[in-house]
């Protein structure tokens, strides 16, 4: 009687140049307690330079290679037909520095975005119509009205993304973190199908 396996890759690991992987790295497996040894550790791939950025392996290999070892074997497969190697990009020596380059950058276009808004909608002549109305007679400036419109501008971006640095407010996923979820999954399908060998006119 054939033994059943069920097999579920892992859509997505991190490895590294020269990293050896293992059917147990890449998948979840069930099967019989004698089996599970054998199959957690069967060899699938060495993690080569020459990979580049993507490997995707395909559950087509892993099961050619499962029937020419163990013919008996019958392999049943759940979820993602294909796994993602991902290798771990060598950060540059001046990281540090390149950090703080782009986030200056981002901090800068920000607020020219925000000052061109402001200056679009005639922001300064609406505070100051504002304060006209709420305070024609108090002999004040108008910094009073603009120094906690800029302290709540802050505050409501904070709260839009729901991160103050690596403190998040509650468990419901930022708009941020939606798109790059959305991104992650649409690279994910682009490179299943495009790096994939099996997919390729030569193959």
């Amino acid at each position: 009687m054939a033994e059943v396996v069920y097999i579920r890759l892992k859509p997505k690991i991190s490895v590294k140049t020269g990293d050896h992987i293992r059917l147990g790295d890449m998948a979840w497996i069930c099967c019989a307690d004698c089996w599970q040894d054998k199959l957690l550790t069967l060899f699938i791939h060495d993690v080569q330079s020459t990979d580049h950025t993507y490997k995707v392996i395909d559950i087509y290999h892993v099961i050619e290679k499962l029937k020419h070892l163990y013919p008996d074997v019958e392999v049943e497969t759940v979820g993602a037909s294909q796994t993602v190697l991902a290798l771990e990009q060598r950060k540059p020596t001046l990281y540090p520095l390149y950090i703080f380059f782009v986030w200056t950058l981002l901090f800068i276009g920000a607020a020219m975005a925000v000052m061109n808004f402001h200056y679009d909608v005639s922001m300064p002549d609406v505070q100051a119509h504002l304060h006209d109305m709420m305070a024609r007679d108090v002999d004040r400036s108008v910094l009073w009205l603009q120094i906690p419109y800029s302290i709540g501008l802050g505050l409501g971006m904070v709260l839009f993304f729901n991160h103050f640095f690596k403190k998040k407010f509650n468990e419901e996923p930022s708009p941020l973190e939606v798109e790059m979820f959305n991104y992650d999954q649409n690279l994910y399908q682009y490179v299943t199908f495009n790096e994939n060998e099996l997919n390729r006119d030569d193959h």
